[in-house]
């Protein structure tokens, strides 16, 4: 081999291994990116931050650990839990809690808001679904960036899924991979799993703050049967069925559902048996969470506009209408937040213990028709 030779093969070879470095520095960072939090701003009403850990220690220092922002009244009266981020890939949830703790201030009784409940599935996508990492918002005060996540644990912190997962308080039988989904893990329990541990966090917090109401946010695909819904326990079917009707006479096209008995490990369903709060959950429409989707990218997160769903309703094949507007993440947000607050109406006109009055709630069509820009306008 000749000098020229030995030097050019030299020279690709370091070009090759600076290559490689720089890809897997880019690869690295992106992946750190994954566990670097969005900004969440203590809006007027916030009276204190605290966290899971504080009601279940095992969790402390964990990516099982959240943020529970808590927003007390001036005067006493009811409590309500909003939870957010259960499941992280279904972010009209996440972004209806980050709404109300930037901007509510209850008059009367308590709110509690977990915007991240599985704030370990944050620091993950599912690579199979082709999802982005984060996805943006138009604000007042230009772009703000959230995390798009899993709907399930980061295996990083909970590994192997088992064959069959087995509900412990039920012996129910599931799919290995439900092991890592929280709406299938509660009430928890403290020699569980990882994702047990959380759950059970949050059936303390329910416990030691005497909480009346939870409300956890969902969004589902067009072609899933329980879709713009509420979800009650038995116990909550009244309180559910007023909110209903209150939400319809706004001109809201809402169902109502009762807890199966035979599913466990759900919120509205553990939690109204485990607990002495009043369970609800409630559904929305999102393209971005169906099999009949196209590309599944930041703008189908955002503006709810699918090609394929709109053929799919054409065929009769959905739950819930699509034309070309789609189901853009404001209407979806302002479902959620009008769901929330027409329960907390109908706690108090039912007269179950109190009156919980929350000021500056937006109606659904401020939300829906004005966008989210002015109730996330805060500067980065």
């Amino acid at each position: 081999m000749t000098i020229k030779k030995i030097k050019a093969s030299k020279t690709t070879a370091a070009l090759l291994q600076f290559c490689a470095v720089l890809c897997i520095f880019l690869l690295s960072q992106q992946f750190l990116s994954m566990r670097e939090p969005e900004m969440i701003y203590k809006g007027p009403g916030v009276t204190a931050v605290k966290m899971l850990s504080e009601y279940y220690s095992d969790i402390a220092g964990t990516a099982a650990d959240t943020e529970v922002y808590v927003l007390k009244g001036e005067k006493p009266g009811p409590s309500m839990l909003v939870l957010g981020g259960t499941h992280p890939n279904e972010p009209s949830g996440f972004l209806a809690a980050i709404l109300l703790i930037e901007n509510v201030k209850p008059k009367e009784g308590t709110l509690y808001v977990v915007p991240r409940t599985n704030n370990s599935a944050f620091t993950c996508t599912d690579p199979q679904e082709g999802e982005p990492m984060r996805f943006t918002i138009e604000t007042d005060n230009g772009p703000r960036w959230f995390r798009f996540g899993s709907r399930a644990t980061n295996p990083v912190h909970q590994w192997p899924d088992p064959e069959i997962y087995i509900h412990a308080s039920s012996g129910q039988r599931l799919s290995g991979s439900e092991t890592r989904n929280i709406n299938r893990s509660y009430p928890g329990r403290t020699d569980g799993t990882f994702t047990e541990k959380i759950s059970f966090g949050v059936s303390e917090m329910i416990r030691k703050e005497g909480i009346n109401i939870t409300v956890d946010l969902h969004e589902a695909s067009p072609e899933y049967p329980t879709i713009n819904a509420i979800v009650a326990h038995e116990d909550a079917m009244e309180l559910a069925s007023q909110a209903l009707i209150n939400m319809q006479i706004e001109g809201m096209d809402i169902s109502l559902e009762p807890s199966p008995k035979n599913l466990h490990g759900l919120t509205h369903r553990e939690l109204g048996d485990y607990t002495d709060t009043l369970a609800v959950l409630m559904e929305t429409s999102n393209p971005s969470q169906g099999r009949l989707r196209g590309r599944t990218d930041e703008s189908l997160v955002v503006n709810g506009i699918d090609k394929f769903y709109e053929m799919a309703d054409e065929y009769g094949r959905l739950y819930v209408p699509f034309d070309e507007k789609g189901h853009p993440i404001q209407e979806r947000v302002a479902r959620h937040i009008t769901g929330i607050a027409q329960l907390a109406s109908a706690y108090s006109e039912l007269g179950l213990g109190g009156s919980l009055v929350i000021d500056g709630i937006p109606t659904y069509m401020d939300i829906a028709e004005g966008g989210l820009g002015s109730y996330l306008a805060h500067k980065q």
